[in-house]
């Protein structure tokens, strides 16, 4: 499959998927062995297994009231890049995450490795800048 391709769907679908947490379609972007890492410093979820267990987690308290994906920007070797930016409410509270994923494809597609870098700040907002540099 083409990157770029891959990449498209990779954005859409997330930005559908997170909304309605719906971890099953975020898992089928992946490989069976692949490697996600969350944040620079944290143990990497090896597989799909660990990577649907951190989804779980990280959607329990949160109730997602907006998605944003920018378009991809691709690489060389099946690798893309994406911001994103999600409105929700944690235990009541408002809160934006803004950030980026890195993502390798392999051949079919599928998400073989992948980063998140990301922020959160208390309220809904846009980060400061235009929304997507990409």
């Amino acid at each position: 499959m083409d990157t770029l391709e891959a990449a498209e769907r990779f954005v859409r679908v997330w930005e559908r998927g997170w909304a309605a947490h719906d971890v099953d379609a975020l898992l089928a972007l992946h490989a069976e062995d692949c490697v996600h890492r969350s944040m620079p410093f944290r143990s990497p979820h090896r597989g799909r297994d660990e990577l649907a267990a951190y989804l779980r987690w990280s959607f329990e308290a949160e109730r997602v009231t907006d998605v944003a994906f920018s378009a991809p920007l691709v690489g060389p070797d099946g690798v893309a890049a994406a911001e994103f930016r999600v409105r929700s409410e944690e235990g009541g509270a408002a809160a934006t995450l803004a950030g980026c994923v890195f993502v390798r494809f392999d051949a079919w597609g599928l998400a073989v490795e992948s980063r998140d870098y990301w922020h959160t700040a208390e309220g809904h907002q846009e980060p400061a800048g235009r929304l997507f540099l990409l």
